[in-house]
């Protein structure tokens, strides 16, 4: 008890160079730890959204990322498809299309325009609020309102894609009805909208000012060149709101597919087997399945290099510490001077050690803890980035 009395006065008195020891330490601990647990969470984040996913409808081309951006919205965008092409599916009969417009997002968030089928689909449940039910409103991911802070009755205002998307592009203010209960998906990180919400920010749809005059009724339209486009949808102007061109060429980002039967799904693939076909159906869960096989191909690489690594690290920290412990060789000296033996030196050099290593420990339990808590939502941030 002596020893540790000492030793904690000791690092104490010298906390500065303690900290620095105790949390490389800690880092050295939970870094590998904390490695496996992002990899595992990941692996069963790709792999069980992967799996409850049927088919996926999309423009040909790199099927990951249109995988990726179906399940996960990510930024490796495809080049989108038509409503025709989810039309065709409704009209075989052979399965239910669930278009997804992904083209737009708000604060860091993707906005998904979609039917109401998808949040049966994927068990969506609102917790706050109500369901998107007219044109301009929005539900949140639950991740997504805890961040920005935002109840039903807020609003948040669309952003293109990137600063050069402005072509027809206008910012819509969006109006919150909802918050969506935590699920642990990419989902939490998204906003929800109709997908005709999705194509008045694009500028297919929209509203005027001033098409009826004061007085007139609904077959009396009044319009000019001050014609002004809306960028907030009300009740008051949202009758006017209106699509120009054929419906069957408004765009959609992809189409989750759930067929009816593994038949259906086997004659739904059959039919865009061709390569010339600008349209293709992939199965992610063999996408993803591929994409995990070679990530845990790759981890056997990076164990060996966090072995070597974190061995390394070890060593420098003992390096550390045994340097430390020379400089205290005079200080040392003068303990054995006035009585103290060697055994004593040794104790209170091995208390010292202990408590560092201890207090190390619990950070790096904590920091694993902290990381395995929040596992869901650190998977889901990253795959949507």
């Amino acid at each position: 008890m002596n020893a540790f009395f000492l030793a904690i006065s000791y690092l104490r008195f010298h906390w500065a160079r303690s900290l620095v020891l105790i949390v490389v330490t800690a880092l050295i601990l939970s870094v590998p730890i904390i490695s496996q647990v992002l990899l595992n969470g990941s692996q069963t984040a790709l792999t069980e959204r992967a799996e409850a996913t049927p088919l996926v409808l999309g423009s040909r081309g790199s099927q990951l990322d249109l995988a990726m951006n179906a399940l996960y919205f990510s930024d490796d965008r495809a080049n989108p498809v038509t409503m025709a092409d989810a039309d065709a599916i409704w009209d075989s009969g052979l399965g239910l299309p669930i278009p997804l417009n992904t083209a737009f997002e708000t604060n860091g968030a993707r906005i998904i325009g979609t039917s109401v089928e998808y949040f049966e689909f994927r068990g969506l449940n609102v917790a706050q609020g109500r369901q998107i039910a007219l044109l301009g409103e929005a539900v949140l991911g639950a991740s997504v309102a805890e961040r920005l802070g935002l109840v039903p009755g807020d609003t948040v205002v669309s952003a293109p894609q990137n600063l050069f998307d402005l072509d027809g592009v206008y910012p819509l203010e969006l109006n919150i009805v909802g918050v969506l209960a935590p699920t642990g998906t990419p989902d939490d990180e998204a906003v929800f909208v109709d997908i005709m919400t999705s194509w008045v920010i694009a500028g297919i749809g929209h509203g005027h000012d001033g098409v009826l005059a004061e007085g007139a009724t609904s077959g009396d339209i009044v319009a000019n060149a001050a014609i002004v486009e809306f960028n907030r949808i009300t009740d008051d102007n949202i009758d006017s709101f209106h699509f120009h061109g054929d419906p069957a060429d408004y765009p959609v980002s992809a189409v989750v597919l759930v067929p009816n039967d593994a038949r259906a799904a086997t004659m739904l693939r059959g039919r865009y087997l061709d390569t010339d076909n600008p349209v293709q159906i992939i199965v992610p869960r063999d996408v993803i399945g591929e994409l995990v096989g070679r990530i845990f191909r790759i981890k056997s690489l990076l164990d060996a290099v966090t072995l070597i690594v974190g061995g390394a690290a070890l060593a420098a920290v003992g390096l550390a510490i045994f340097l430390s412990y020379r400089l205290r060789a005079r200080e040392m000296q003068t303990a054995f001077k006035i009585g103290a033996r060697k055994s004593m030196i040794l104790q209170l050099i091995g208390a010292e050690t202990i408590l560092i290593l201890c207090i190390a420990g619990v950070i790096a339990i904590g920091l694993t803890f902290a990381v395995q808590t929040n596992g869901s939502t650190i998977v889901a941030w990253l795959l949507a980035t």
